[in-house]
């Protein structure tokens, strides 16, 4: 039994006047004759502990010389059965058939061994084994190294002795150790000590490797997965990301499974199923906590729209209950929040383009390259998508002006001669200076009929100070109009307040203040009616304040301002925006909650929406990967895979063709 503090965190408890006969006799009647009573069996079955259940049996074998199992199988079909059976079994002997299906067969399912072996404690391992060799007569040891291979199979191996040390005394200079060991194994090292990965991953207590994360983090600027998954790869990089996460929060861990088991076309059961019946007396109530913190909607709201017939009914028993409306958080979930926050500000992540200047750069070899490519009939494509989506935008410049002197020729008038639609829109954005690729961006989201309101958020909301000020001066160079005349004619009302303000460039860049989050937090609460009115003031006044303060407070102090959020209200900023605003508005001030919560998220979800569904919205794909290659696109392909459980590379490979698929990958930067 799983303990937070002194309370029980499951959502299955012991059934109150419980009496194995008459439940076994219960599920005898229920089965008994044509067809069977599924509602009835699901009913009982549910509302039993484990521990019941195992004494059902034993009665239903002592009452009818029956095994219950049997019977349960011959009654029931696909998914329920499996629910329910996996109910009836004890949790090792659970893990032991779910192991040894995994293993069993052409192929391995190795997303769950992974899922298994890195979530259980030491007890829990030691269990699994004796199940398996009872149930089985086989040793798992042997069976695993059987079926998988490398540095997967020497983790899973160390996981499977079940001797993490449980010690919560930390000795802080073995934390500095083994931060420096992991460091000099990774980052520091051409190729990588997989060794010492496997040796501090498998064996520390939990409390001493959450330090070694904290501390990682601080000492290198890099979050710990990251370094994972820049140093590893395939399902052994998979298997050190679920110990670091399961470290970190088992019930994390597992409410982000189950998100992925249910999102997106199709419903992945065998995980679903698994997770359920594994924690339903362990920490489901932490899971659903956390599920809400992470997702903004209930873990129950979320099976009951993905399932269906008397296997939903079952699973939502499991579940135990609805939580709160979609947007406020309960108290415990509040405190998840407030910490995460916390981590938050701490963070110094840092940010990394997948474009960096070329070594041994040659602007007059690559002037001459590209004259070459474009001569005579025909074009190279290949020649131009190389030598441009490999040169930073520095060298880009260097090659217009070398491409010039040689050649008495325009570059850009050239290519956009040889070069047409995807492809000739991605290379010309590339060879522009950030500065006025933006501003033409922004000219051409106002120009003609209607005007892109989005694409106007996404570059405003994004940028900084300094990054405002030159698009200014380049949309002045280029235009000869001030971008704030340009918006001001061409929008209105509050997104006209916000747009106008976000263009002056004049964010705030200090430091939080304390008190004065507190005060903000308090504005923001009032404006979305979720607060009693403190401070007095009349609603356009609030409203000004409002807008005010997420225009122009730093990111730094805006953090500080959410987490006062959370704390006085028990809610999200960015879902409380979401659900009292609309429109143009609602979308301007959730890309700036996003872009001060997760940059790199917040592009990341801009990419999957522009390539999902039908069709590819490639003005935004094109725009992104442009102006983040040299900026984040690493960190943004990190969060994408960690959001969609989908490279973006993959993403960009199935949803685009031809030269533009060609570009878009290199400017990609790798497959993750």
């Amino acid at each position: 039994m799983a303990n937070m503090g002194n309370r029980y965190r499951g959502s299955i408890t012991d059934y109150a006047d419980f009496d194995s006969n008459q439940d076994a006799e219960a599920l005898y009647t229920a089965m008994k004759g044509f067809g069977s009573d599924k509602e009835a069996i699901l009913e009982l079955i549910t509302s039993r502990s484990n521990k019941q259940r195992q004494e059902i049996c034993q009665s239903y074998k002592s009452l009818y010389g029956k095994d219950l199992i049997d019977d349960l199988k011959y009654e029931l079909t696909g998914k329920f059965e499996r629910l329910i059976v996996g109910l009836m079994r004890p949790l090792a002997y659970f893990d032991a058939k779910e192991i040894k299906d995994a293993i069993s067969g052409i192929g391995t399912d190795e997303k769950c061994l992974i899922e298994i072996l890195a979530s259980r404690n030491n007890q829990q391992i030691h269990q699994l084994v004796e199940a398996y060799k009872d149930a089985y007569e086989r040793n798992l040891e042997e069976d695993i190294v059987a079926d998988t291979s490398g540095h997967f199979k020497k983790m899973l191996v160390v996981l499977l002795q079940g001797t993490r040390e449980e010690d919560d005394v930390v000795s802080e200079d073995l934390v500095a150790q083994d931060v420096q060991d992991l460091y000099e194994a990774g980052e520091l090292k051409w190729g990588t000590d997989e060794a010492q990965f496997i040796y501090i991953l498998g064996n520390r207590s939990k409390q001493h490797l959450r330090l070694v994360f904290d501390e990682y983090l601080k000492t290198t600027g890099i979050p710990i997965e990251a370094s994972i998954r820049g140093e590893l790869s395939g399902d052994f990089e998979k298997l050190m990301l679920a110990v670091v996460k399961c470290i970190r929060s088992t019930a994390e861990y597992f409410a982000e499974r189950l998100f992925k088991a249910m999102k997106g076309l199709g419903t992945r059961d065998n995980t679903l199923i698994r997770i359920m019946v594994s924690r339903s007396e362990l920490d489901m109530l932490d899971i659903r906590e956390v599920f809400r913190t992470k997702y903004e909607k209930s873990l129950y709201s979320m099976i009951k729209n993905d399932t269906s017939g008397e296997y939903k009914k079952a699973l939502l028993k499991l579940c135990g209950g609805d939580d709160d409306a979609a947007g406020q958080f309960f108290p415990e979930a509040a405190k998840v929040a407030y910490q995460m926050w916390e981590l938050s500000a701490v963070a110094r992540v840092e940010l990394k383009g997948t474009v960096r200047p070329a070594p041994n750069f040659d602007p007059e070899a690559d002037a001459k390259a590209l004259r070459k490519a474009m001569k005579g009939l025909g074009t190279d494509e290949d020649t131009i998508i190389d030598i441009i989506t490999r040169r930073s935008n520095d060298q880009r410049q260097q090659i217009r002006r070398t491409f010039k002197s040689h050649f008495g020729r325009d570059l850009m008038a050239d290519l956009k001669s040889e070069i047409s639609g995807s492809l000739a829109k991605l290379i010309l954005g590339l060879m522009m200076p950030p500065a006025h690729y933006d501003a033409k961006q922004l000219k051409k989201a106002m120009e003609g009929a209607g005007t892109d309101e989005q694409a106007l958020i996404e570059i405003l909301a994004t940028r900084n100070n300094q990054e405002i000020r030159a698009i200014n001066e380049a949309y002045q160079e280029d235009y000869h109009k001030s971008l704030e005349d340009d918006l001001t004619s061409d929008t209105s009302g509050h997104l006209k307040r916000i747009l106008v303000s976000l263009a002056t460039g004049n964010r705030d860049e200090g430091p939080e203040n304390s008190e004065q989050a507190r005060e903000d937090a308090q504005v923001i609460a009032e404006i979305l009616e979720i607060a009693d009115t403190k401070t007095g003031g009349d609603k356009p006044s609030l409203e000004t304040c409002f807008l005010s303060i997420l225009c122009s407070r730093s990111y730094q102090h805006l953090r500080r301002v959410f987490q006062e959020f959370i704390k006085m209200t028990n809610h999200d900023v960015e879902h409380t925006i979401k659900k009292e605003m609309s429109g143009d508005v609602r979308d301007a001030l959730v890309a700036i909650v996003q872009s001060v919560k997760n940059k790199p998220l917040f592009f990341a979800d801009k990419l999957y929406k522009s390539m999902k569904g039908a069709g590819t919205d490639e003005k935004t794909l094109t725009r992104i990967m442009v102006s983040r290659s040299e900026t984040d696109l690493l960190n943004i392909r990190r969060e994408f895979i960690e959001k969609y459980d989908k490279s973006l590379h993959h993403v960009i490979e199935s949803d685009n063709s031809g030269d533009y698929l060609k570009a878009l990958l290199a400017l990609c930067g790798g497959e993750d």
